[in-house]
């Protein structure tokens, strides 16, 4: 076979296996385009129905709790803690006492002053018997008197010294950690303990100025706190400042709430939702049937096209207050409209859906007895 056999032999091998690599390129190609070619399932979506629900009117706001009184206690005087009469979260009724400072130098100090005291009496008497007998002038008397008053006044300025080396609770309440140890020196003013009255507790919050008009004091409140999310706590509006913040324009509100088992603590984060006496009807929507973004909320409203078929509907509306996992829809919406109520990111406006079926309760209950 010459040169020229072999190299046509070579061309056609060649052509025949670019002709089988093209050929099965061309029959995937096919094989893509037939099947982009059949029909798409359809999305299969969860539905709900546009309905009205009753609310009182409510005006929803962030503060934090406080104690009606609460302070940490300090020394007055500087001393050696000579006694502790407490323990870290003791109960402690108003005049329960908790330290005793080191008070010797004090009580010795009363004891001079008690003696210097009775000594004046003794003088003033004698000068007030002497008087009527003319042998002592009227101005020694007044001295004498004088005297015995101010050596009393200091009698009562030691006992009140004295006094201020026992610290006693101010009001009933629940003591907070100890700070101080037994025999330390406590220079004047040194927290000694926390103490806070728990029952009732205050919840504190702001208001815009423009609900100003909406709130009064003996207003209903619900509070829930970070620390105990799916309770709530009632109590009412117990007091408004008189005056708005300029920077702001907000004002302040108190709200009292019952604590008789002290769990609400003074500090916690609360969410706070002032409530209006009437109950009204609002139109309302799960949470999460509503798309919320930058250019305006929104929600998927189910229709038929021309041939029968569910699509969505991409409708801007506005909403209101939120609670219980429902949102108040004020505009964009009517009763009786169906609206996706799930899965809202794969959509997209005008594409055919499916509502899903709920599984029948025979079948149900079949599964859960397997």
């Amino acid at each position: 076979m010459g040169t020229f056999s072999r190299f046509v032999v070579a061309l056609v091998l060649l052509v025949v296996i670019l002709g089988g690599i093209f050929g099965y390129k061309f029959y995937q190609i096919g094989q893509m385009q037939a099947q982009f070619s059949k029909p798409q399932p359809l999305t299969v979506v969860d539905a709900t129905e546009v309905g009205t629900v009753t609310w009182q009117p409510a005006i929803k706001s962030v503060g934090s709790t406080r104690a009606i009184n609460g302070i940490e206690v300090a020394n007055e005087l500087p001393g050696v803690v000579e006694k502790l009469m407490f323990e870290s979260g003791q109960r402690v009724k108003a005049g329960d006492e908790l330290i005793r400072l080191d008070s010797a130098i004090d009580e010795a100090s009363l004891t001079t002053r008690r003696a210097e005291a009775n000594l004046a009496q003794k003088e003033y008497r004698r000068n007030a018997d002497l008087i009527s007998k003319r042998a002592v002038s009227q101005s020694a008397v007044d001295e004498a008197q004088a005297a015995m008053e101010t050596a009393k006044a200091r009698v009562q300025e030691a006992e009140a010294q004295l006094g201020k080396k026992v610290l006693k609770a101010p009001f009933d309440g629940v003591l907070g950690l100890r700070l101080v140890d037994l025999g330390e020196y406590l220079p004047a003013g040194t927290p000694v303990v926390e103490i806070n009255m728990l029952d009732p507790i205050l919840v504190q919050y702001t208001l815009s100025e423009r609900e100003l008009a909406n709130v009064d004091i003996g207003d209903p409140v619900e509070v829930t706190v970070a620390a105990m999310p799916g309770e709530t706590f009632s109590g009412t509006v117990s007091a408004i400042n008189s005056s708005v913040t300029a920077e702001s324009r907000t004002v302040q509100l108190r709200a009292e709430i019952p604590n008789t088992d002290q769990r609400l603590k003074p500090g916690m984060f609360a969410t706070i939702q002032t409530l209006a006496e009437d109950e009204r009807a609002v139109v309302a929507i799960p949470n999460t049937a509503i798309a919320f973004n930058t250019y305006g909320n929104f929600a998927y409203v189910l229709a038929e096209d021309d041939k029968g078929q569910l699509v969505t509907e991409r409708r801007t509306i506005k909403t209101g207050n939120m609670r219980d996992g429902m949102t108040e829809v004020t505009e964009g919406l009517k009763v009786g409209e169906r609206v996706v109520s799930t899965g809202l990111l794969r959509l997209r406006a005008g594409q055919p859906v499916q509502i899903k079926q709920a599984q029948p309760e025979a079948e149900t209950a079949s599964a859960g007895a397997q």
